[in-house]
């Protein structure tokens, strides 16, 4: 008899547990199933960030006054939040998903500045690695090839520069692509798709780079005025330097 009830309380107990732990099971799986808040992974170039934690929280919050704690995770509008995120000026993608926990991760990769459009009379802009023309942003500049000139100017206002002067933007990589070039030229001058000049971080020369066409040649050129020239001449001997015409070097 004594056996039989220490057998029921047993089983009472153990069926007590199991209810516990089902219901604890049931309300974690609810909560699961509703959002939970937001995580926000942004792929930075080089820890310059163009793309900011809280102004994407932000342009969320304003966008989406429903997406708050406790909601529906059916009702979290994946495409849309992407949607409206790659509005983004420096957002190149984005990848929103949601996970067991109902935390909504977004994966956000930013464009990378190669190159500064500077206008004095209005905003600059960068050029993108891409070829890309985006604003420059209020949080943060990168230090890139800065583009000026009445040409220069009129290319804010082509989407690709890639595909409106491939030319131009193949020069713009190699410059930036090279350790030296990249450190010694620091502007261009662009007057014309055929008047191109460059200026440099040593010396003071400008140099006539003409059309942006036999590119490699034309810096072979140079180098054979830095190494060749300049030695017995001195820095100071030439204000300009001209390698526009296939095969010559012209110093004045």
């Amino acid at each position: 008899m004594k056996r039989a009830r220490i057998k029921k309380i047993a089983v009472f107990v153990t069926l007590s547990l199991v209810l516990v732990g089902f219901i604890g099971f049931v309300e974690k799986q609810s909560l699961y199933k509703t959002y939970q808040g937001m995580e926000i992974s942004i792929d930075g170039q080089s820890g310059v960030y163009f793309v900011e934690d809280n102004e994407i929280r932000r342009i969320l919050k304003e966008s989406f006054p429903n997406l708050k704690v406790g909601a529906v995770l059916e009702e979290v509008p994946l495409k849309q939040v992407e949607n409206r995120i790659s509005g983004h000026p420096f957002v190149k993608a984005v990848d929103a998903t949601v996970g067991q926990k109902g935390i909504l991760h977004l994966e956000i990769q930013q464009y990378q500045p190669i190159a500064r459009i500077a206008r004095p009379l209005a905003a600059d802009g960068y050029i993108t690695t891409e070829g890309r023309v985006v604003p420059t942003s209020p949080s943060y500049t990168s230090r890139v090839l800065i583009l000026e000139g009445d040409y220069a100017e009129k290319l804010m206002d082509k989407g690709d520069i890639s595909i409106e002067m491939p030319d131009l933007m193949e020069l713009i990589e190699f410059i930036t692509g090279d350790e030296f070039w990249s450190a010694q030229i620091i502007s261009l001058e662009v007057n014309s798709p055929s008047d191109i000049r460059m200026y440099q971080q040593v010396g003071e020369q400008v140099i006539e780079f003409g059309d942006a066409k036999n590119i490699a040649d034309k810096f072979d050129r140079i180098k054979i005025f830095y190494k060749e020239i300049l030695p017995r001449k001195g820095w100071d001997a030439y204000s300009r330097v001209s390698v526009k015409f296939k095969d010559q070097i012209v110093c004045e």
